[in-house]
């Protein structure tokens, strides 16, 4: 690091749990977000102010006016802009030193095989459960870390999948796919806007942590909000043995409280 990153980072640098070395392990680090808005922008912001190296975000929408109430990378003068453009130009205004790359796509097939492969961790920051499982198969095919938000109404969730470990839950496990769970958008039924900020702020802490290796992850807890109560309340669940995506690696099931 040189001078102008010592004192740049220098107060995560003074935490022990994270320190010079810890820094550099960020600095050097290679992130996927995949969504730019309620969730990726949160998560975007933070990764690029805490110094990690190349963040490379996805998505294939543009900027539109009701977006801004709750996705913070963006504002009213990048209305009509791709959403990954309005995003680099925000977070190279946060921190200059990032290397931002923008893929203005829908991530599938080969494409999420190659920056999946790429990448040190993965954050899931999509709308629909299409996406997020292709995100898991993916991240279970290239053993890599994935850290998954989602947010609707005033309720959110956060947990990680360390997929580097044989005995790691998948996303297919908690959440099978092609069970007849409703699938509901913010277009339609509305999100409370510090919600996004809430669950992509913690995907961002947890994201870090994986980078350092250090403190406990979320892995094997599903973390729910209830922006109503303000309560946070965590479910323990494990691999299932039988997963069609990650299955054979071993014993254990299940969820419980």
């Amino acid at each position: 690091m040189n001078d102008d990153q010592l004192l740049r980072y220098s107060r995560h640098i003074l935490l022990p749990e994270i320190g010079v070395e810890g820094q550099e392990a960020i600095l050097g680090a290679r992130v996927l977000i995949i969504g730019a808005g309620g969730l990726g922008s949160p998560v975007a912001m933070y990764l690029s102010s805490a110094g990690v190296g190349t963040i490379v975000i996805a998505d294939d929408d543009t900027v539109d006016l009701t977006n801004l109430q709750r996705q913070i990378l963006h504002s009213a003068d990048t209305v009509g802009l791709p959403k990954v453009e309005s995003a680099r130009i925000s977070l190279h205004r946060i921190n200059p030193l990032a290397n931002i790359i923008p893929l203005q796509m829908r991530l599938e097939g080969a494409a999420m095989d190659q920056h999946v492969a790429a990448a040190d961790l993965v954050l899931d920051c999509c709308d629909n459960f299409a996406t997020r499982h292709a995100i898991n198969r993916a991240c279970v095919k290239h053993r890599k870390p994935l850290v998954s938000g989602a947010a609707i109404r005033f309720d959110g969730q956060v947990s990680v999948f360390d997929l580097r470990a044989p005995d790691a839950a998948c996303y297919h496990c908690l959440f099978p796919e092609g069970e007849d769970i409703e699938e509901v958008r913010c277009a339609v039924m509305g999100v409370f806007a510090p919600i996004v900020g809430m669950v992509g702020t913690t995907q961002a802490a947890e994201a870090l942590k994986l980078i350092l290796n250090c403190g406990t992850p979320l892995a094997g807890r599903l973390l729910l909000l209830d922006g109503l109560a303000m309560e946070w309340r965590s479910v323990a669940f494990g691999r299932d043995s039988g997963c069609a995506v990650c299955g054979g690696r071993g014993e254990g099931s299940g969820v419980a409280l």
